[in-house]
């Protein structure tokens, strides 16, 4: 089952005090970006973030589970924590800060240009 662009919609809104926040939809769920860093994932209309050890302070006790087959485990965030919108913007941003920026893609050469 894809996530509703409305779910999408609502995280963000609530994310917005993060920082620079973002979604790219990817086989009808959603990667969620804060500061140009992949931090969470909206899979069956379901919050997963990803993990860090900041995010666990924060969190204390929570329940992990993968965002889809064969994932890694996230943290799940129930969806009565999504009205909390400051401390949802925390979360996203200490776990922002704790992970290294994504590497910069290489431009590869198109076919018959010369290398």
């Amino acid at each position: 089952m894809s996530s509703k662009q409305s779910t999408v919609d609502f995280l963000l809104e609530q994310m917005a005090q993060a920082g620079a926040i973002s979604s790219k939809k990817m086989f009808g769920e959603y990667a969620l970006y804060c500061n140009q860093k992949v931090v969470a994932f909206v899979c069956d209309d379901q919050l997963f973030v990803k993990p860090t050890n900041a995010g666990r302070t924060l969190l204390g006790k929570c329940l992990e589970a993968p965002p889809y087959p064969g994932a890694k485990l996230y943290f799940l965030i129930s969806g009565d924590l999504w009205e909390e919108s400051d401390w949802l913007a925390q979360l996203i941003r200490v776990t922002a800060d704790e992970l290294p920026l994504p590497k910069p893609k290489v431009k590869r050469p198109k076919n018959g240009s010369p290398k």
